[in-house]
């Protein structure tokens, strides 16, 4: 028994080492050119990349999430003209690819975001009109109409920020609250969220960023007690804490960009490891991930570097779930590239990049 539970161990050990599949993810797209919709890939134990595959035909799936369970996928349907109403869909996940389930109206118009918890609930930010939507997606997948629609008002100080425009809506995992990260407005909305779907404003109902500093979209440290927030326009990371159990305040920016850098760039996506040690943002423009070292007593960010993405607008990352690796969408150059990430001095190392037609969201499930 000994003998045959050491073989197998020395088997499966040896076939993560060769390649075997090891995460899976989906690929969102802009279906501008070559691109058909959805993509599905491996990144393999050693960090190489499949070949992407179709997994469903859609148009502009720029956004994508997934269920806790790992069984659906929704994705937005980012439409064009801007004043057209968004459309979030739902598929099976399935051997095969993705298999549609169902679709809703977000009721605002440019959607750019979607973001589902375990509860099923299900929230929609629409750039163009700076709307919140809310939905809920039951135990087969099928998503309701839309719940409620929360309408932001209010301009930031630069060009891009005459209006509102909501980037992205996420579930805080403290409490029952939705933080509605907005560009235009240059705040982040605090709603909380009740059983029926619906949102209710919070008191003060807004925490507001550095001027001009266009917020985009955010993550949170595995403690509970502090988001980092990404500054597409100032190209800064934000330290929120949190104070209590619903209040919010800005705490502390630092700049993604090296001092000798002048050139044009705005920031995308952030993420912070699994491990609560460190903190990465994308640079279009430096086309590079900043590296960031988080102090565990107060959350304060030390730089600790920049790693290059081998392609231009990284537009989306994820950190794969074992975190060992990140992978980088970067969507002009129609390239994916895998990243080795050392766990104690969080630095990335190339290991393999594969094509994929305009590709802007990586999924893991």
């Amino acid at each position: 028994m000994f003998l045959f539970i050491c073989t197998f161990v020395s088997i499966t050990f040896m076939q993560a080492q060769s390649g075997q599949p090891l995460h899976h993810f989906f690929i969102g797209t802009y279906t501008s050119g070559n691109s058909e919709g959805i993509y599905k890939t491996v990144l393999h134990a050693d960090g190489t990349l499949a070949p992407v595959e179709l997994a469903a035909k859609t148009t502009n799936p720029a956004f994508l999430a997934a269920t806790e369970n790992g069984q659906f996928l929704l994705a937005i349907s980012e439409v064009s003209p801007e004043n057209s109403a968004g459309m979030v869909k739902s598929y099976r996940i399935n051997e095969e690819g993705l298999e549609p389930v169902s679709a809703s109206l977000t009721g605002g118009s440019k959607l750019c975001f979607v973001g589902v918890n375990s509860n099923g609930n299900v929230l929609g930010a629409s750039y163009s009109d700076g709307t919140i939507s809310s939905f809920r997606i039951d135990k087969n997948g099928k998503l309701t109409d839309l719940i409620d629609m929360k309408q932001h008002t209010g301009s930031g100080i630069t060009d891009r920020q005459k209006g509102p425009h909501a980037h992205s809506a996420w579930f805080d995992p403290e409490n029952n609250n939705v933080i509605a990260v907005d560009l235009g407005t240059n705040d982040l909305w605090i709603y909380a969220l009740d059983k029926t779907g619906k949102l209710h404003s919070a008191d003060p109902p807004a925490v507001s960023m550095n001027p001009g500093a266009g917020p985009r979209h955010l993550d949170f440290h595995p403690n509970g007690k502090w988001i980092y927030v990404m500054n597409e326009l100032d190209c800064t990371v934000s330290l929120v804490k949190r104070s209590g159990n619903d209040f919010y305040k800005l705490a502390a920016s630092y700049t993604t960009l090296p001092a000798d850098f002048k050139e044009k760039n705005t920031c995308a996506d952030i993420h912070v490891s699994q491990d609560g040690r460190f903190v990465y943002a994308s640079n279009r423009g430096h086309n590079s991930l900043a590296i960031f070292k988080i102090n565990k007593k107060d959350g304060t960010l030390t730089p600790a570097g920049h790693a290059s993405v081998r392609g231009k607008t990284p537009r989306n990352f994820s950190l794969s779930p074992c975190g060992k690796f990140v992978v980088v969408a970067n969507q002009n150059t129609g390239n994916i590239v895998s990243l080795r990430r050392d766990a104690l001095s969080g630095q990335l190392e190339f290991v393999d990049e594969i094509s994929a037609p305009k590709p802007v969201c990586i999924r893991f499930y």
